[in-house]
């Protein structure tokens, strides 16, 4: 998994990434499946200025699975997925 925050008030752009341990694959299959990929605004739209716009891409049995999401749309399945490969050891990049 991918992840990468863009905007805020210094524009800076940071990235996480993670391979899911061999030994938690369901814990990040659920993480991954959960999230609503379809549903995703592709313009990461947000309100207000100085917000940041989320970046998640997964890959999942040979697809990858990409969103851009806004800061108010990054909530329930995707806030769970987004912090944890943020809390993963060694995921910032």
């Amino acid at each position: 998994m991918r992840i990468a925050r863009s905007g805020g008030v210094a524009g800076l752009t940071r990235r996480w990434h993670v391979t899911a341990p061999p030994q938690q694959p369901d814990r990040w299959l659920a993480l991954v499946t959960q999230c609503p990929w379809d549903a995703a605004d592709e313009t990461g739209s947000t309100t207000g200025t100085d917000r940041f716009t989320w970046t998640i891409e997964a890959d999942l049995d040979g697809l990858t699975h990409r969103a851009v999401v806004g800061e108010d749309q990054a909530r329930g399945p995707w806030r769970a997925l987004i912090d944890a490969v943020r809390a993963e050891p060694s995921s910032a990049l």
